[in-house]
């Protein structure tokens, strides 16, 4: 079956690779990039022009590896509208158009495919579409991004400041020159929300879900976390709260060592799912990477190939009114570092306040369970005191 690729970066290139070594019954027949690539093997199937993959009726499947909105809504939504399968890597296209795109699927009885969105090779959209359709999910938490992970390994592992840890990042490729994107929590933001509206039917937007990231994350706190086994982690959390409302965040957390996700370091990825019949189930692998994520895009074009008349049933619904829950009232447990401050006060304000070993002059310590507002709201009562952290526990 002939496919045509649209974007030959890192991801676009792994795909033809494989397609290409590979006897899979697929055929690159176009690869559109509006740059030059003298020498290229595939130099014969090179176009600039996205109409000639659009009116050629042998192109059966498209493979958009873009990345962003635009142009790729445009040509992905024109594809669908063509009868022709598309499948992406596009994270941002899922997470902000999804809706429409899988709309524009089903009614065009062609499939729209994204598993490569999430987790890069790391199986999870079909998993959670089809393995565990039996279940009504509980919460989903993850690790859902490899540069932040790998930088606050450095943090934990060499004692190393988040700017130096970055640096080597950016040194060894796993961060970009602008890494907003990923140390500011957005591409953990995308995630979490294509798999909430898998998870629990409804779209999700990323602008409407708290997102915090890791660049405020100090060596004291990873110090405190370790002098209980705990570590730090860029956490994407989605809960069912039971009233038709769900609580969704993206945030440092930390993880302590029973969790099935304090033990993942360096660029791995690794998602946790809760499901009332299943309990907790761990995916876990490669979450970026040329060949990992091409291995994702190649499989959903496969799958589109075998069932091109017969749907593949991914869904979800619009976007609810007041479907997310101000995370800012869920009860939680909290790390807390404050400078200048008198352990009877603290006591007096957080009962039960379990305190920290550390090596500076500065206290920290684990709330009991309260909202973030109270949390707050009770360290503003403690005389002298300037808080430095706070950063809620995992709950996983």
């Amino acid at each position: 079956m002939n496919v045509a690729v649209m974007g030959y970066g890192t991801v676009g290139s792994g795909v033809v690779e494989i397609i290409n070594k590979r006897d899979l019954g697929l055929d690159v027949k176009y690869i559109l990039d509006l740059r030059d690539f003298p020498g290229d093997e595939n130099a014969s199937k090179f176009t600039k022009d996205f109409n000639d993959i659009l009116t050629d009726d042998t192109v059966k499947i498209v493979i958009e590896t873009m990345g962003g909105q635009t142009p790729a809504f445009d040509f992905v939504s024109k594809c669908l509208a063509a009868g022709k399968h598309v499948v992406t890597s596009n994270k941002e296209l899922v997470a902000e158009k999804g809706l429409e795109l899988i709309t524009l699927a089903k009614e065009n009885n062609v499939n729209f495919m994204f598993e490569a969105s999430v987790g890069g090779g790391i199986p999870i959209i079909r998993p959670l579409t089809f393995c565990l359709k039996a279940n009504n999910i509980r919460s989903i938490n993850g690790i859902l991004n490899g540069t932040t992970n790998f930088i606050l390994t450095k943090m934990i592992r060499e004692n190393m400041s988040f700017a130096d840890a970055l640096k080597i990042a950016q040194d060894n490729g796993y961060a970009e020159k602008d890494p907003t994107a990923d140390v500011e929590g957005h591409d953990a933001c995308r995630k979490i929300c294509i798999l909430s509206a898998l998870a629990f039917g409804n779209h999700v937007y990323p602008k409407n879900v708290h997102c915090e990231g890791i660049t405020k994350i100090a060596l004291e706190d990873v110090a405190y976390a370790a002098s209980i086994g705990a570590s730090i982690k860029l956490i994407g959390t989605a809960e069912d709260r039971g009233n038709g409302q769900l609580y969704i965040v993206v945030s440092p957390a930390i993880v302590m060592a029973e969790s099935q996700l304090s033990s993942v370091s360096d660029v791995f990825n690794a998602v946790l799912v809760n499901g009332d019949a299943t309990d907790e189930v761990l995916f876990f692998g490669k979450g970026a990477g040329k060949l990992p994520t091409a291995s994702a895009v190649v499989a959903d074009a496969l799958d589109c190939m075998e069932h091109d008349n017969n749907r593949r049933p991914i869904f979800w619904g619009p976007e609810k009114p007041e479907l997310i829950m101000d995370y800012q009232e869920i009860p939680n447990k909290y790390y807390i570092r404050l400078k200048g401050a008198d352990k009877d006060a603290i006591c007096a304000a957080f009962a039960g306040a379990t305190f920290l070993e550390g090596a500076t002059d500065d206290i920290a310590f684990i709330s009991n369970e309260v909202t973030e507002n109270e949390a707050r709201a009770k360290v503003s009562t403690i005389s002298n005191a300037e808080l430095c952290s706070l950063i809620r526990v995992a709950r996983c």
